[in-house]
């Protein structure tokens, strides 16, 4: 069985053009990886267009990088037809605002699907010890922290989609029963 799809989005301040290094470097891994393009705004408002270019069908992983990746986490909420959810520096909270990090995870407990959460440690927009907090309420995650990285994995790009790969592969692997 092959891997799923992947369709990552772009942060807030980028473009679908802007996650080519993360498209590039998976394809040469050897998985199919597209990028969306989301509409500026509320994440709450891109959640369609997202659905648009990334339908559930077929199982595929979503995510994104910041922006991006909220979005993706609001639609595996609102839908179960998602293999997986990759979230690249997750914006917690806005900076200096870490009171608001419940408003942003909120419905996260409703993700049913593995998650995969890469950060950095100094992350302006995710304090890591709320970060440590805040993925006890996903049921299916692994959280990789980068040390000394801030908003953004590029310093460990290669490494970190390493790890996309090895959780994409993991999720196509047949499930066996204990017998």
């Amino acid at each position: 069985m092959s891997p799923p799809r992947i369709l990552l989005a772009h942060g807030a301040s980028g473009s679908a053009a802007s996650m080519r290094p993360h498209l590039d470097g998976l394809r040469a891994l050897g998985l199919e990886a597209d990028a969306v393009a989301l509409p500026k705004g509320k994440a709450e408002r891109a959640v369609p267009a997202f659905r648009s270019a990334a339908p559930p069908g077929g199982s595929p992983i979503i995510g994104g990088h910041s922006y991006g990746g909220r979005v993706a986490s609001l639609l595996a909420a609102e839908d179960s037809g998602y293999a997986g959810l990759v979230l690249l520096s997750y914006p917690l909270h806005p900076p200096g605002r870490t009171e608001r990090w419940p408003q942003r995870t909120d419905h996260w407990p409703r993700i049913g699907c593995p998650v995969l959460l890469l950060s950095g440690d100094r992350d302006p927009f995710a304090r890591i010890e709320l970060m440590h907090e805040a993925v006890r309420q996903l049921p299916h995650h692994e959280l990789v922290v980068y040390p000394g990285l801030r908003h953004g994995i590029g310093p460990r790009l290669e490494h970190a989609l390493d790890r996309i790969a090895a959780f994409a592969r993991s999720l196509a692997e047949p499930v066996h029963s204990g017998e």
